[in-house]
């Protein structure tokens, strides 16, 4: 049927030939519900099998989600960070307010030098200047997920807490997180921080800490979820700000725009 409609319709004598139009346009109105049909159908099924490939999770992510990386883009620069499947509490609960756009225009509150930068304060994205931050939150928590594999080495994302005096089960914050910093350790300074720390760190962790840096006393007490994976210098270029006494940075350092993204390899 197709071939025939095909054939009169590049027919050289089809515009002079009333018989040949009045044919095509019964066939037309004959076959017309049945082709729109048959499209309908085509892009329905195409449609489910898209979704079925990338099915929805009961947290409302979609399955492909979990294997992105974060784009955090700040007015500093641009990090990727690609997250843990070591600590999926933490991972999805961080995927779905990335999607939800819950990080964009806040600022970094709290940055150490040589420590860390921190951020994910509700209350910062229309924060006046001087006023003080890192009360605000989410109405839950989220339960630690110590990973002996996940420690504090530079670069890596971890979530900030309140302290064990009102938190003993050392359940993280719904939304603040923190990007180490650290510095690098000699073995005599080393020593002085692993008494501090609340696990004993094996050897070849204790020599990240000498080569890379970061902040070995955290280990065990806070939940470590994710690293940056490209972009390292933007942490060192935001810990250098100027602060005032409650370490918010006296220019706002603030987070653009964070989205999910392709994993790069």
């Amino acid at each position: 049927m197709c071939y025939f409609i095909l054939k009169m319709l590049t027919s050289e004598d089809m515009t002079n030939d009333r018989w040949t139009m009045v044919v095509l346009l019964k066939l037309l109105r004959k076959y017309y519900s049945i082709i729109m049909l048959k499209i309908l159908l085509f892009l329905f099924l195409l449609i489910v099998s898209i979704y079925s490939c990338n099915p929805k999770l009961s947290n409302g992510l979609r399955r492909n989600d979990l294997k992105k990386d974060v784009e955090m883009v700040t007015d500093k620069g641009t990090m990727i960070i690609r997250l843990s499947d070591s600590t999926p509490l933490h991972r999805d609960n961080f995927l779905k307010l990335v999607k939800q756009g819950f990080y964009d225009s806040m600022i970094f509150h709290r940055v150490i030098k040589n420590f860390m930068i921190q951020s994910g304060d509700p209350d910062s994205k229309h924060a006046k200047a001087g006023e003080e931050l890192g009360n605000g939150d989410l109405s839950y928590t989220i339960p630690a997920e110590f990973r002996p594999s996940l420690f504090h080495y530079k670069g890596v994302l971890a979530a900030a807490r309140t302290g064990d005096d009102v938190n003993p089960k050392k359940e993280s914050s719904a939304s603040q997180f923190y990007l180490v910093e650290g510095k690098k350790f000699t073995p005599e300074t080393y020593e002085k921080a692993e008494k501090r720390a609340v696990r004993k760190i094996p050897a070849d962790q204790k020599e990240v800490y000498m080569t890379r840096g970061g902040t070995p006393h955290l280990d065990g007490g806070y939940t470590v979820f994710g690293e940056t994976i490209k972009g390292l210098d933007i942490i060192d270029s935001i810990s250098v700000v100027k602060t005032d006494s409650n370490d918010r940075p006296l220019i706002d350092v603030r987070i653009i725009k964070v989205r999910l993204i392709k994993r790069i390899k």
